[in-house]
């Protein structure tokens, strides 16, 4: 396996694509070619479990790690999760199924990759490097990364969010999180301040120098690195061979996926699915109200410079999606320097429009849809006296459109609906359409598992009655400096 810069001034092997994290030319790498699944290895993964499934998809894109490694280093990382199949799927009716990616120790999808991506770190850096873990979080990345690299040797792991851009309990997981070598800063900004603001430090010769001086290199653990995003293409294959067990569908059947989704990591990561051989129908994309991907994906215009709304479903308000990148590097024939116009023209604030073969490509390929709040609220209520189904707002966005482009008969066949997150995360949220007033803070928890009849996770209980250790606030432009004084202080590191 050998993988290239989508900017093309860059090619790597896959383990060394992790500890770097962004290509040196600024761009992100991907497969030079996409590994292939034969038909009889996806009929097979029916009678797989998830860990198993999870190992023969690492093990495609980092071929330098052996099988059985693969396998063992999957039952490490998921072994933490609650449920014993790892990821419940669920049936909701003949044609919609939900798969849960919210059992893992920090009740989000994060959690799927970022408890793998520290073991494919530690493989990388084989003991002979320290590395300084970047990330830019919208609410759930910061504090999936945190408990993954919490007091791993050899690492350190900064954290920037937006200061009013996450949830209350999003907030207290990132501001409790233990370890001798994290940190975490709140930004006065938005998201996109803070993933522009690390993207900026990554190529940044200068922080780059101070951070070597340091002693370490640099990565990230947002979906800009490639090994963020691999993990996720196994839960794809996985709720496939699950309906393929349970007499769902036949082999061979495409099946539909609908992904909540903003920084388009999680639904290319489907894409990926279905190009190693997955029978994928349509891959359904969801926005909230911050619904630039679907705006482009109809008209083949990024729009830049809009403004960014603050919903219930905090970690889709992303308006800058650094994983379509990797998408229109595919989908125009590898062309590293039209990709490379675009990503200008973007970096600059500018509109661009992509050509007629990628506009194309996403019309095959893709269908998108986007909610509004109020629709997303009704959407959690419904779905709770209507099925007994408790999902959280960036789920309730999913099934809205789901149903949505059902009605519209843009859409048939089995489908596959990511449920991306604890509803207890967002308890506030969720009561309102049950019709509980939340009262703030830890109460919210409790009203919500007293209304549902299921009771709040353990870390959710925990949660408020943890110290706040965290509270340090900077400026998109004071990233650098807050990085570089937390270096300089000796109690801190492992």
């Amino acid at each position: 396996m050998e993988l290239v810069s989508t900017r093309g001034g860059a090619s790597s092997r896959p383990l060394d694509a992790v500890l770097c994290g962004l290509a040196p030319d600024g761009g992100l790498f991907v497969p030079r070619r996409i590994p292939q699944f034969s038909g009889e290895t996806i009929e097979q993964m029916a009678g797989q479990s998830f860990t198993e499934i999870s190992a023969t998809v690492i093990h495609a894109y980092f071929d330098q790690i052996p099988q059985a490694d693969c396998l063992t280093m999957a039952e490490t990382a998921y072994c933490s999760f609650s449920a014993q199949d790892v990821l419940p799927l669920e049936t909701v009716n003949d044609k919609a199924n939900l798969l849960y990616l919210d059992r893992g120790p920090t009740l989000a999808f994060k959690d799927v990759a970022l408890q793998m991506l520290p073991l494919l770190m530690a493989r990388a850096q084989a003991g002979e490097q320290r590395t300084l873990i970047l990330v830019a979080t919208s609410g759930d990345t910061g504090k999936a990364a945190l408990m993954g690299f919490s007091d791993k040797p050899d690492t350190a792991i900064v954290v920037f969010y937006p200061e009013n851009g996450v949830s209350p309990a999003q907030k207290r997981q990132m501001q409790t999180s233990v370890g001798k070598n994290v940190a975490v800063y709140a930004v006065q900004g938005d998201f996109d301040d803070c993933q522009r603001g690390v993207k900026n430090l990554m190529n940044d010769a200068d922080f780059r120098a101070a951070v070597a001086e340091a002693g370490y290199g640099i990565s990230s653990a947002n979906s800009i690195n490639i090994g963020r995003l691999v993990p996720q293409i196994a839960y794809y294959f996985y709720s496939y061979a699950q309906l393929c067990r349970r007499g769902r569908i036949k082999f061979g059947e495409p099946v539909n996926f609908v992904v909540p989704t903003g920084n388009f990591g999680n639904i290319l990561a489907g894409w990926y699915a279905k190009h190693m051989g997955l029978p994928v129908g349509k891959l359904v994309g969801a926005s909230n109200s911050n619904n630039v991907l679907y705006e482009f994906v109809k008209t083949g215009v990024y729009r830049a410079g809009l403004s960014l709304h603050q919903t219930i479903s905090p970690s889709m308000d992303i308006l800058v999606s650094s994983n379509l990148e990797r998408l229109l590097y595919h989908l125009s024939g590898n062309d590293a320097a039209q990709v490379s116009a675009w990503m200008e023209q973007q970096k600059r604030g500018e509109d661009f429009t992509v050509s007629e073969q990628v506009k194309a490509g996403l019309d095959e390929e893709f269908c998108w849809g986007w909610t509004s709040d109020e629709e997303a609220k009704q959407k959690i209520g419904q779905v709770f006296a209507q099925n007994n189904c408790l999902i959280d707002p960036h789920s309730a966005v999913g099934y809205a459109v789901y149903e949505n482009l059902c009605r519209e008969g843009a859409l048939s066949g089995q489908t596959v609906v990511l449920c991306t997150a604890s509803p207890f995360k967002f308890a506030a949220s969720v009561l309102a359409p049950l019709g509980v007033t939340p009262q703030g803070d830890g109460c919210d928890g409790m009203l919500l598992s007293e209304a549902s009849g299921r009771p709040a996770p353990e870390a959710i209980e925990m949660l408020w009655r943890m110290p706040v250790l965290h509270t340090g606030v900077v400026t998109p432009d004071t990233m650098k400096n807050a990085v570089l004084e937390k270096l300089a202080d000796p109690q801190f590191g492992c």
